[in-house]
């Protein structure tokens, strides 16, 4: 049954593609981005206890405090030039701008005051939010592009961030013959009134730039995910020349992990009120779509424009960043403030909470020296 304008757009889609089904790329964008009823349209959704998923951001202000620190390291190695900029593309309501600028004027930085604070966003009721938090902290200093396209010929320096962007970015859902690699797309059952999995007619020719890094020894009938559009996302990053840093925060894999025969149907989950199944054909439109993001095609589409500085877990980057915060707490009761920070430091840090849950690649180019 038909219950949102997403489901009922992707149905009429269905019907007049001339084979009765579309791709799941198609679905998921929708799903999560149709402005009339997309499950990111709108203004931001609340995240937290509160929301359907958390996030580090949502755990505290220690997280954005602590990436504080890395921009400093990349400003420094670039050779402190006057003109740097702190960009960010998925900034939800602005809070981890909001907490890294904190984090920049608690270490007495120059950049609180000097660095321009650039947001990537197409759509006004985010914008809307993220003026409404930075507005009266940053001023005339924040601005927005909707597109990466705008930063060719932009910023110069900059530190480029973004915090589990690529996840939801829409996929290709494809199939192991035995043969070849096919694309599975979506169709409309009208008897029992569902979305269901369909091949999609021909060969994935569309997706050979990306099938021809899938392995060809697996299982007939083992199913995954291809990524084209990361790929083009890191590709229209490299085009804008800045010099600096790119941090990409997500939860993924390298291909010998996420092509495991252990995986048999891919990393494509639903979120729904902090519950996760495989069930992404129900309540489009009403849930979080997600996938792992494929890190090695993400370093491999990035080569030539980055070198790739640092590919780790979150709690080792987070807990090299926080030596220093955590050396001058030795022999000080800690406060309320600092127990609360501690506890943020724990949930975002230890291997059985977000630690090795989520990963950091850390891309450079044109830094004058090595990031410490």
């Amino acid at each position: 049954m038909l219950t949102n304008t997403v489901q009922s757009t992707l149905a009429a889609l269905i019907s007049a593609s001339g084979h009765g089904v579309i791709s799941f790329a198609k679905v998921m964008d929708l799903a999560l981005y149709l402005p009339t009823g997309g499950y990111y349209a709108g203004r931001p959704r609340r995240i937290g206890r509160k929301g359907d998923f958390y996030t580090s951001v949502s755990v505290g202000s220690l997280y954005g405090k602590l990436l504080a620190a890395s921009v400093v390291k990349t400003w420094e190695a670039l050779g402190k030039p006057a003109d740097f900029s702190l960009i960010e593309q998925g900034a939800h309501d602005g809070q981890l701008m909001e907490d890294m600028h904190q984090g920049l004027l608690e270490t007495g930085s120059p950049l609180a005051d000097t660095a321009h604070f650039l947001i990537v966003e197409p759509q006004e009721g985010y914008r809307a939010a993220q003026a409404e938090r930075l507005g009266p902290r940053l001023g005339d200093r924040l601005s927005w592009e909707s597109g990466i396209e705008a930063l060719v010929g932009g910023p110069q320096n900059a530190f480029f961030v973004t915090n589990e962007l690529l996840d939801a970015f829409p996929v290709h859902r494809v199939q192991w013959t035995g043969e070849d690699w096919i694309e599975i797309g979506v169709g409309w059952d009208a008897d029992s009134g569902e979305f269901i999995w369909r091949p999609m007619p021909g060969t994935a020719d569309h997706l050979k730039a990306e099938t021809d890094l899938l392995p060809r020894d697996l299982p007939a009938g083992h199913t995954t995910e291809v990524q084209p559009a990361a790929a083009r996302w890191i590709k229209g990053v490299g085009r804008s020349l800045f010099r600096g840093a790119l941090l990409i925060a997500d939860y993924g894999l390298d291909d010998d992990e996420y092509d495991s025969i252990e995986r048999p149907d891919g990393t494509l989950r639903r979120y729904w009120n902090h519950q996760m199944d495989g069930q992404v054909l129900s309540g489009l439109g009403e849930c979080d779509l997600t996938t792992h993001v494929r890190f090695s095609r993400v370093k491999t589409a990035a080569a030539g424009d980055f070198d790739v500085a640092l590919d780790t877990d979150q709690g080792r980057f987070l807990t090299k960043l926080a030596t220093p915060w955590l050396q001058s707490l030795e022999g000080i009761p800690p406060t309320p403030q600092i127990a609360a920070q501690l506890r943020q430091f724990h949930t975002l840090t230890h291997p059985g909470q977000m630690g090795t849950r989520f990963r950091i690649c850390l891309l450079t180019r044109g830094l004058n020296q090595p990031l410490s």
